[in-house]
């Protein structure tokens, strides 16, 4: 069985995918990883389905051993990452042996690190995804000494290529969000609204899966009528008032229906930034129109369609190479207009 070892490991870590539709009737929220943009780019790096499980390390990794050949693909909050002491590139996809030890450390940056796999991490199915949702008791954090089962590769093996690279814009350093109104912006005052929109946050402490609390000095945000507001549907990327009006990032794992008000809603697209917002970055408000904002999801989800042609061939130093013959370095010489990705050939 093709499997990762865990030999040590965070205390945060869990096998996420697209997480699971079509429950909310039944008060079980979406979940799924908490930056689906990573999960997106890991397949783009392996050639893969976006919608294939991978490990999701909340600040710090671990140390795995394979028992089989494997790709596997970094991606998300960078981490110092190592292949039996080797260092390995983020954001990029590799090799591994059995036997062989890949060792990931903290985040330099941003919180949500993520392990892919070829193939896949084939934990079971609950509720027809690999999702662990821990608030709802389906899956469980992995700890030391579990086996990740890995997924059959789809590819063929001339097409199951290594060695990529991905340039990625930075969202691991805090940033704007983009607002839209919602059902229940109205209950906020214009002037509470705009001085929302010009108030830099901070996360606090009380961050999640869940939601994201959000610090500020100054007074809170507080609607009108705040009593009498019913308990209505909530979605990822709404921004909900407590009682003194001090405002919540609902996120991935965030209950099905609230009878806080909510400001508005970050949009999708913004949400990856907001979640790899760590202690100290500053996070801030721009509302858009529902019409600039349905634009902008577009383009965003058009860019993650495009994410497979924009991997490159890593450029790696032939003295760091010490199985030098491997790597088939005429492969891509056959034809001046030879596809790299379907040579197989690594540089």
């Amino acid at each position: 069985m093709r499997a990762l070892r865990v030999l040590r490991i965070g205390p945060s870590c869990t096998v996420q995918d697209r997480g699971r539709v079509g429950y909310l009737g039944q008060g079980l929220s979406q979940g799924g990883a908490a930056d689906t943009l990573a999960l997106a780019e890991g397949a783009a790096l392996l050639r893969q389905d976006a919608g294939l499980a991978a490990l999701e390390m909340a600040g710090m990794g671990g140390l795995f051993e394979a028992s089989a050949p494997m790709r596997i693909a970094l991606t998300g909050a960078e981490m110092v990452a190592t292949l039996d002491g080797a260092p390995l590139v983020w954001n990029a996809s590799h090799r591994i042996e059995p036997g062989q030890r890949l060792e990931i450390g903290a985040a330099k940056r941003g919180v949500y690190g993520y392990l892919h796999v070829g193939g896949g991490f084939a934990t079971p199915e609950l509720l027809g995804a690999r999702a662990a949702h821990l608030v709802a008791a389906l899956g469980a954090p992995v700890t030391k000494g579990d086996t990740l089962p890995v997924g059959a590769e789809m590819l063929p093996a001339a097409r199951q290529v290594t060695g990529l690279g991905l340039r990625v814009a930075d969202r691991f350093s805090g940033g704007e969000l983009r607002l839209v109104e919602s059902f229940q912006s109205d209950l906020f005052p214009p002037e509470v609204r705009r001085r929302f929109a010009e108030t830099p946050f901070t996360p606090g402490r009380r961050a999640s899966r869940m939601a994201l609390q959000l610090m500020s000095e100054g007074a809170g945000f507080a609607a009108e009528g705040q009593l009498n507001v019913l308990s209505e549907i909530i979605v990822p990327g709404d921004v909900q008032m407590t009682g003194d009006g001090r405002p919540f990032l609902l996120l991935r794992e965030a209950q099905t229906t609230g009878g806080y008000p909510r400001i508005g809603t970050v949009l999708p697209c913004d949400l990856s930034r907001a979640v790899q917002a760590a202690a100290g970055a500053v996070l801030r408000f721009r509302w858009i129109t529902l019409e600039d904002g349905l634009a902008q999801q577009a383009a965003h989800e058009a860019a993650v369609a495009a994410l497979p042609s924009a991997c490159r061939p890593l450029l790696r130093d032939p003295a760091d190479m010490a199985d030098l013959l491997s790597y088939q370095l005429i492969g891509g010489a056959i034809s001046a207009e030879a596809d790299p990705f379907e040579t197989g050939a690594e540089t």
